[in-house]
């Protein structure tokens, strides 16, 4: 059986992660893998690491006007995280049936929605100089290193002057964890600041979620130029 790092060299590495989603209820429980009950605490956490950065009580402030969300899903990070804080949210997303009922889930926010792209981030390629904020969360185990590497340095062409790429992610211990059930990586912060680096990326802030269940994996979040 294919473990860690390795796993990721499988050639149905991606294959079975779509088919994994493609199972999934589109519904914020089915987002977080049957921990629904989390998400306020969630976005909670993510706004108090983001809204500091827009305002001027950042050393380098981050514009507010457009903001994307990778791996968006049915746009629960969207409605609840970016669309408080932005002008227009593009959303991203290998699902095309998550995409379909984002608009309902997004309810009167869709308004602000620029576009819904189905596509995987290992091919997706940012709109050049056009985002203030890039929102990476529970989706980048579902890339390879080469892949998150050339993800996150078309990320970067993608930034406007001052904009940066924000990663929220499960964090393991050590090295890599592979699961087996949706065909994703767990990266320690090791590897993940290796992979940040191989991509010209510094981070400029780092803090670790709180108030999660015991039982689930450290979240970190990291924002990124």
């Amino acid at each position: 059986m294919a473990v860690g790092k390795y796993a990721m060299s499988k050639a149905t590495f991606y294959d079975e992660a779509k088919s994994y989603w493609e199972q999934i209820s589109p519904t914020v429980n089915g987002m977080l893998g049957g921990y629904g009950s989390i998400s306020n605490i969630d976005v909670k956490g993510s706004i108090n690491f983001l809204k500091p950065m827009l305002l001027c009580e950042w050393k380098e402030r981050v514009g507010s006007e457009r903001a994307l969300d990778c791996g968006a899903g049915i746009g629960r990070v969207t409605k609840h995280t970016l669309l408080p804080l932005f002008q227009t949210v593009d959303l991203v997303e290998q699902e095309q049936k998550f995409l379909d009922q984002a608009p309902a889930f997004l309810d009167e926010g869709a308004s602000k929605i620029g576009k819904y792209i189905c596509c995987g981030l290992q091919e997706f390629v940012p709109q050049a100089k056009h985002y203030d904020v890039i929102w990476c969360q529970w989706v980048l185990g579902h890339l390879t290193d080469k892949h998150l590497v050339d993800f996150f340095k078309r990320c970067k062409e993608g930034l406007r002057d001052g904009g940066v790429i924000c990663v929220k992610e499960n964090i393991s211990k050590e090295g890599y964890v592979y699961d087996e059930q949706d065909s994703s990586v767990t990266r320690s912060s090791k590897e993940l600041t290796k992979i940040f680096s191989k991509a010209g990326l510094t981070i400029l802030k780092e803090e670790t979620q709180t108030n999660f269940p015991l039982e689930i994996y450290t979240v970190k979040m990291f924002a990124l130029r």
